[in-house]
């Protein structure tokens, strides 16, 4: 059976980098090679990275990964977004920029900040 390709928040990989189990079960579950992120959320992971060794470690799992990347329509969806969410539910710009990428490529979100994203229209959010 084909599983659904799901893109990861960031707030699910510094989860499994903190080794937390119900992330990992639920990560084996949708299984590595249906496991997308944002380019956004690689560049916070390697933003937010401690020290050159942990930079090394997240290079190495980002190369792992399936990496989506903004494009033309990405980016025209996310200022759609922005315009229509951003005041009225503080829709943030990494935010807009991975809900942008799911609904461009018809992907779920799998998000530990549900409320985040769960207001913005056909957005698929994963339900663990």
């Amino acid at each position: 059976m084909e599983k659904n390709i799901v893109i990861c928040d960031t707030n699910i990989l510094i989860e499994l980098y903190k080794n937390n189990q119900t992330i990992i079960s639920n990560l084996q579950k949708i299984g590595e090679e249906n496991i997308a992120i944002s380019s956004v959320t690689a560049g916070e992971l390697i933003f937010g990275a401690l020290n050159k060794k942990e930079l090394q470690t997240i290079k190495k799992d980002i190369d792992n990964l399936t990496v989506l990347h903004i494009n033309d329509m990405i980016s025209h969806k996310f200022i759609e977004l922005l315009l229509k969410y951003s005041k009225s539910h503080g829709l943030a710009i990494p935010d807009a920029l991975i809900a942008a990428t799911a609904l461009i490529k018809n992907l779920e979100i799998y998000t530990l900040n549900k409320k985040d994203f769960k207001y913005i229209e056909n957005i698929k959010l994963y339900k663990d």
